[in-house]
């Protein structure tokens, strides 16, 4: 099509053409932020998701247990909890069986349930570390209740990265949240007040 022929015509048929184009690049500008969005709610939904079925869960629960790690420690004195004085044993299995284990139990869970909603593509290896250490515990619980108290803690020790690595993706996921809820709002906003100042035009 010659384009500019057209134009130097007549004038119902340059504005014909050019309300054509106009029309065609406002399709397309609505097409492509159509699509933006379509992919900005779907990837806020993915981390909505991640927020509420994988690392919110598991950050509150290794909150509530540093806080009730960290109360058991100033009630002894004591800096860290082992090793444990026989005349200890006794409250430190109380608080191991009512408090630290259905802590671990709900976070064992959650990494073995969810475990398709980890932001990595493969299993931090601070999540097998802490699966592993709670499944040693288990075996320790289970020689408690058949009164054989000579181990008091599991073979495999708590991961250090374990709780860094939950506060830091916990972190991340809430400030692109964030950022994903503002910027899909202010989006709508503009839309919104665009609309109403073509239809005032009109």
């Amino acid at each position: 099509m010659d384009f500019p022929n057209l134009l130097s015509g007549n004038t119902f048929q340059s504005t014909v053409v050019i309300t054509v184009l106009l029309a065609f690049a406002g399709y397309l500008v609505t097409y492509l932020g159509n699509r933006m969005m379509a992919r900005r709610n779907a990837r806020l939904q993915l981390v909505d998701r991640r927020l509420n079925e994988f690392y919110g869960p598991l950050y509150v629960a290794s909150r509530a247990g540093n806080i009730a790690y960290r109360s058991l420690l100033q009630k002894q004195g004591k800096t860290q909890c082992h090793p444990i004085a026989p005349h200890e044993m006794k409250e430190w299995m109380l608080w191991m069986t009512t408090i630290f284990m259905p802590l671990n139990d709900i976070r064992e869970r959650i990494i073995i349930e969810k475990a398709h909603l980890i932001v990595e593509e493969e299993m931090p290896y601070c999540l097998l570390e802490f699966v592993t250490h709670v499944v040693g515990y288990k075996a320790v619980l289970a020689k408690w209740a058949e009164g054989d108290c000579s181990e008091t803690r599991s073979t495999v020790g708590w991961p250090p990265e374990f709780d860094r690595y939950v506060e830091r993706s916990y972190a991340a996921l809430k400030a692109e949240q964030t950022r994903l809820i503002h910027s899909t709002v202010s989006r709508l906003y503009r839309h919104l007040s665009s609309s109403r100042g073509n239809s005032k035009i009109a």
